[in-house]
């Protein structure tokens, strides 16, 4: 029993550096944050957050909002939460990759963001606009979902591929990185959960029968395989690319849920 309750504080304070880390958000009164294994608990995260969008989206279309302007706000939302630092990831990532192999690490550390960097800013909301406003009816159902593998792909990156920056400094997820087995454990949690909550809450016909397996394969294939081109392309990864894979697969995610899902 003690063991439990150990686990139990370990994995709370965790998810508490993880809130502050990850989020706007103040620290919690009573418990203390520890940075040391936050990506493990960053799918959590960002379900959290994603419900947060998903409660927006409800509250704006009971006073009768059009689409174009949920969809908006609820990305305003998701940027302001997190401070905005995964598409500033994102920028730096796409001016690196932009800048060729000579270059990319310079381009990276620049402070100044280069006009592929804008582009690619500007392409991806475009995109996410689109998925949102397709998915209508089904965008609160769509919203954690893309944000839970989103971040599920960072943990992919940690665990798959070097730190791009280690000769000069070290990261703080590879030096606490206890393995994937372990790390991905609170992930795997918490999706058994969200697909018990599916079965529970829906009759599993063949449709939704479907729709589930869609639902999990199509997040876990791009949470693999989007860190994996940007590792061939920079040689491996860093907290920029962790932010630039997050925002990449969480609207191809989108895109991909906003191709089956059709609004009643």
């Amino acid at each position: 029993m003690e063991v439990v309750i150990l686990i139990f504080k370990d994995w709370l304070s965790d998810f508490a550096g993880a809130w502050v880390f990850y989020t706007i958000f103040p620290q919690w009164p009573i418990i203390k944050p520890k940075f040391r294994r936050i990506a493990r608990f960053a799918p959590l995260v960002g379900v959290l957050i994603g419900f947060l969008q998903s409660f927006s989206w409800l509250l704006l279309r009971y006073f009768n909002w059009p689409n174009i302007s949920i969809a908006l706000i609820c990305i305003a939302l998701g940027i302001f939460i997190t401070g905005g630092i995964h598409f500033d990831g994102l920028m730096d990532t796409a001016d690196g990759i932009g800048a060729g192999p000579s270059k990319r690490i310079q381009a990276m550390k620049d402070s100044r963001v280069g006009s592929i960097g804008v582009q690619s800013l500007v392409i991806i909301l475009i995109l996410q606009m689109a998925a949102i406003i397709k998915l209508s009816f089904y965008a609160p159902f769509a919203f954690p979902l893309a944000a839970f593998w989103g971040r599920i792909s960072q943990i992919f990156a940690i665990e798959n591929y070097e730190y791009l920056f280690k000769k000069e400094s070290s990261s703080i997820h590879h030096e606490n990185w206890k393995g994937l087995s372990k790390e991905i454990r609170p992930s795997l949690i918490i999706l058994s959960i969200a697909i018990s909550l599916y079965l529970f809450l829906n009759s599993l016909n063949i449709f939704n029968a479907f729709l589930l397996i869609y639902c999990i394969l199509s997040g876990l294939i791009t949470s693999i395989l989007i860190p994996h081109f940007i590792n061939k392309s920079l040689g491996g990864h860093s907290g920029d690319t962790y932010g630039a894979t997050l925002v990449i697969t969480e609207t191809t995610n989108l895109l991909l849920l906003s191709i089956i899902l059709i609004p009643n």
